[in-house]
């Protein structure tokens, strides 16, 4: 459970600073994901919808909620009721089929700040994947996006290789896939943008049931 947690909020933070990307005009995919934090920089908030698909385990879904700078919300869907929650200060993951709050300091939960795109980009190099023009999202698909490949530089990263799919008009992302190194994939799929609602900080206080029993610190819990 733990280690799938840190997976999932790898992947689920990179969607916070890659949000809005420009693609005016020829430009390298580094360049093109140079100007992804200046667009970030101008979203007070959003919420979207997303299915998660994990290898071998059950789909997953619900609503992400983000506030500049560093608010974050999943309310799940699949399975129901259950929670990811980061205030700027505490990351708190309710966990309803086992009756378990997990919490977690800020410090050590960097990923979920603006700092995650300048991250990917130390250790991932960036490529098209077929080029700046937009592209069916899948085989069979009518939907246009542009498609980037983030590499990893060295082996110590949880995720061998990231494919983003971005929808060129809303300048959106539509899809996160990632591999790990013995082949595992994470497919994060987002529709439905709501963009600067005016969501209240209290938003992203999260109080659990007082039934439930609390882990601390279960990122690096054995």
């Amino acid at each position: 459970m733990k280690r799938l947690l840190k997976k999932i909020l790898v992947l689920g933070f990179i969607l916070f600073p890659l949000t809005g990307l420009s693609a005016e005009g020829v430009v390298t995919a580094s360049a093109y994901f140079k100007t992804i934090s200046d667009y970030y920089a101008t979203l007070n908030d959003y919420s979207v919808e997303y299915s998660l698909k994990l290898t071998g385990l059950k789909d997953s879904s619900g609503t992400l909620t983000y506030k500049n700078p560093n608010l974050v919300r999943m309310d799940y869907k699949k399975p129901e009721d259950q929670v990811v929650c980061f205030n700027g200060s505490n990351l708190v993951v309710y966990v309803p089929d086992n009756s378990i709050v997990l919490q977690q300091p800020a410090k050590t939960v960097a990923s979920a700040t603006a700092q995650g795109l300048s991250l990917m980009t130390r250790y991932y190099t960036v490529a098209y994947e077929k080029g700046q023009s937009a592209i069916p999202l899948d085989s069979n698909s009518n939907e246009m996006v542009v498609k980037f490949v983030l590499t990893r530089k060295s082996g110590a990263e949880t995720f061998e290789h990231i494919n983003l799919a971005v929808n060129p008009d809303t300048k959106l992302i539509r899809r996160i896939e990632a591999v790990t190194a013995d082949g595992k994939k994470y497919i994060f799929d987002f529709s439905d943008y709501k963009l600067n609602q005016g969501i209240e900080d209290s938003f992203f206080v999260y109080s659990a049931p007082a039934s439930a029993n609390t882990l601390n610190n279960f990122l690096y819990a054995e």
